[in-house]
């Protein structure tokens, strides 16, 4: 694995856009950032952006300045080992120079580092570091390294080993396949104490001990006053549908379109994303009053939804 290290991921990469105000009006609405810096005649991009201004969206680039060749390689030889899943760690970034509207990006990254073989609760794989230099009209204006971790899953299951044999003699003679399953949560430090939660039906809430401000989804710290501790409330199950949207496509094996996903409001004044059930999905409306309630959803997974209630 050590030779890709040092070899290019990308050159001569181009953003699709110049750096512009519509775009960094959009980024600090998603995260809040009302800085003065942003906005007006002088105005800057946030720096946290850096990374923004490479990407090809949902069309991708199309003009040559993708993954390299060196880069398909690694990856076609980890998922020939048996590493086929992937999930971003984490990232880093250094900033040399202000980015402003009307500046040309473009881009060079290289593969800086492949760890030796790692094993985590996820599974068992490498970690693979990209380094990104981004320019501005030429001159260096930031590094992004962006980490991943190519593994292979931990094979969770707790039917025993004759039960799956069961199955699998089943299926030769002839039985349909069974249902595909629910994606499954990453559990980690951060949020393990809501999952064991929902393993009791309560869902909790994480509340600043300093402040008392209530957060969702789980986080190590509040972003009312910045500390660290905490503790919790349940739920008390109440809420109201505050957005929603309805899933007709694309289709996901294990799931029945169409169905809602809804944005819900709850009583303690935190949102939560999940399933609307109980009327049917052209029913939902933004302000009806939901209930919580637990699905199980398979024999190993059991999850917080929804119920609608008569207004």
């Amino acid at each position: 694995m050590k030779k890709f290290e040092g070899q290019p991921a990308a050159t001569a990469g181009v953003g699709k856009d110049l750096v512009n105000e519509p775009m960094i009006r959009h980024w600090c609405e998603a995260m809040g950032d009302s800085h003065a810096a942003y906005t007006g005649p002088d105005a800057i991009a946030p720096p946290t952006m850096l990374q923004a201004w490479t990407m090809g969206g949902l069309s991708g680039h199309g003009d040559g300045t993708g993954r390299t060749s060196g880069y398909d390689e690694l990856f076609e030889l980890l998922d020939g080992a048996g590493f086929t899943s992937v999930v971003a760690t984490d990232c880093e970034q250094e900033y040399v120079r202000d980015l402003r509207p009307g500046d040309r990006i473009t881009y060079d990254a290289v593969i800086e580092t492949v760890s030796e073989r790692k094993t985590t609760k996820l599974g068992t794989g490498h970690f693979v570091t990209t380094r990104m230099d981004v320019s501005a009209d030429g001159e260096l204006a930031g590094t992004h390294r962006f980490r991943i971790l190519k593994y292979a899953p931990v094979q969770r299951s707790s039917r025993p080993p004759e039960e799956g044999l069961a199955r699998a003699e089943g299926r030769e003679a002839g039985e349909a396949p069974s249902r595909a399953m629910r994606p499954r949560p990453v559990i980690n430090r951060d949020n393990a104490g809501f999952w064991a939660g929902v393993a009791e039906h309560r869902l909790l809430i994480q509340r600043c001990e300093d402040c008392a401000e209530p957060r969702f989804p789980w986080l190590p710290g509040c972003n009312a006053c910045g500390s660290q501790r905490w503790d919790t409330v349940e739920s008390s199950g109440s809420g109201t549908v505050f957005s929603y949207v309805v899933m007709h496509h694309p289709p996901f094996p294990a799931f029945d379109p169409p169905y809602a996903v809804g944005l819900v409001e709850l009583a303690e004044g935190v949102r939560i994303i999940s399933n609307v059930v109980g009327v049917a999905p052209d029913e939902v409306r933004i302000g009806m009053p939901v209930r919580l309630e637990f699905l199980r959803v398979d024999d190993e997974l059991e999850l917080p939804v929804f119920r609608a209630e008569a207004a």
